[in-house]
């Protein structure tokens, strides 16, 4: 039954009253605007005029007979009592192959002045729950380009990764790395939250020509509404969702889970939900689940989606909720040392800190062995470095500590890796076997 059906069987039914043609606002709070006269279901679109025409805004929530409209745009020219007409469900996002090379707005609106989108077919927003049963298993690795994700953490397609990083540790060159190198069809970039300065650096700068020839960016930067942050995210799932279903890998970066969640707790408030933890209501955490269940593989006869989602931590605290939270609902996660950045080591994962729950189902017993001796080594060398670099540690005094001193150069040198570098994952396995292999014959 489509949408119009079900309204006017619960119109019918008595269930809700009749579409009312216009209603009027009655108060601005914040970016929140207040609305009588009219009815509009949750999510549904609203039409505001303003002085200087008609803008656009979504329902966000109601209470008795006044419903919650939050803009996609800036107030500028809202007047008391300015008409206020329910359009019903939005016209959804355009995709198609034609996206491939565009940058868009959270509303598929395009940004990089290359005309309009030419597409015959548009989706929701939001998609229905995929039966866990029918998804396919993660059973075969993802080549993302990078030596020490491929080698020491490597991920499966269909896999959801969560980047944790604080600011300015390399995160935004280590998702155009992986862009440029992934083995996927199709990558998606949600930017969602950066400074608009930051987005096109990343789409010119670290993206390039060759990333962008296969990419679709979605962009809503830091001055875009809550809502226009929100959709963003939605917006990149969605396009990730057409791709699978067209059989297609693909490769989502989300940069970033944390401004999806202040999004959302703006809006939440600004409603009058309730804060709970850190000033982050309850919709939030409910939220946070419902995106990243959207990716992963699809059914039999579909394709995947690999996504990476970057989770800003406060402080460098790990502990933040929003961190919390993602970790608990991500299969895996890439911490991102600001100790490592600072000594210029890029990318700077900390691989003690670092782990891929589906690596033991996509990498062979031998390889498994090999990475687990690296991060004895490196993690044996982390917790005596203060007494190599005192002088105090005596060369013999342990074999083990004795081998990962000696390996240590090479080491760093194999966990290091350019901007413009991509190392396949067969080239990984056999500079990781040969590394490896003097560890292992010691024991």
């Amino acid at each position: 039954m489509t949408l119009p059906e079900r309204l006017a069987a619960y119109q019918t039914r008595g269930l809700m009253p009749a579409m009312a043609a216009s209603g009027k606002l009655t108060r601005v709070v914040g970016l929140t605007l207040e609305a009588v006269g009219c009815t509009a279901a949750v999510g549904s679109q609203c039409r505001i005029q303003t002085l200087f025409g008609e803008m656009d805004a979504e329902v966000v929530g109601f209470a008795d007979d006044r419903l919650f409209l939050m803009p996609s745009e800036s107030l500028k020219g809202v007047i008391p009592g300015a008409r206020v007409t329910p359009v019903g469900q939005g016209a959804g996002v355009p995709v198609g192959m034609e996206l491939l090379g565009r940058v868009i707005d959270g509303i598929g609106q395009p940004l990089d002045g290359l005309g309009p989108i030419m597409t015959s077919t548009t989706a929701d927003f939001t998609a229905q729950r995929l039966n866990p049963m029918t998804r396919k298993p993660i059973e075969a690795p993802m080549d993302v380009g990078v030596r020490a994700i491929n080698a020491l953490l490597t991920v499966g397609q269909g896999q959801r990764m969560g980047l944790f990083a604080g600011s300015g540790v390399g995160k935004s060159v280590l998702l155009g790395m992986m862009t440029r190198g992934a083995r996927a069809d199709v990558v998606i970039v949600g930017l969602i939250g950066e400074r608009g300065r930051e987005v096109k650096e990343f789409i010119d700068v670290i993206l390039g020509q060759e990333g962008r020839a296969r990419a679709v960016v979605v962009a809503a930067p830091a001055d875009a509404s809550p809502l226009m942050r929100l959709k963003g995210c939605e917006t990149a799932l969605t396009l990730a969702e057409y791709f699978r279903d067209q059989g297609l890998n693909v490769l989502l970066l989300m940069d970033s889970l944390t401004r999806y969640a202040q999004a959302q707790r703006e809006i939440a408030l600004a409603v009058g939900e309730p804060p709970a933890s850190k000033g982050y209501p309850p919709s939030v955490f409910a939220r946070l689940p419902a995106l990243v269940e959207r990716a992963g593989n699809g059914a039999e006869g579909q394709g995947s989606i690999t996504a990476f989602f970057t989770v800003l931590t406060e402080g460098d605290d790990l502990q933040d909720p929003i961190a919390d939270a993602a970790r608990a609902i991500l299969d895996g996660h890439i911490v991102l040392s600001r100790q490592l950045a600072d000594s210029g080591h890029y990318p700077a994962i900390d691989i003690e800190k670092s782990i891929s729950r589906v690596m033991t189902a996509v990498t062979t017993e031998a390889h498994q062995q090999q990475a687990r001796a690296i991060k004895q080594a490196y993690a044996l060398y982390q917790q005596n470095h203060d007494l190599i670099n005192l002088g105090a540690y005596q060369s013999g005094a342990d074999p083990r500590l004795d081998m990962a001193i000696h390996i240590r150069p090479r080491l760093d040198h194999f966990l290091t890796q350019s901007m413009k570098e991509v190392i396949t994952l067969p080239m990984c396995l056999g500079e990781l076997e040969a590394i490896s292999q003097p560890l292992l014959r010691a024991g």
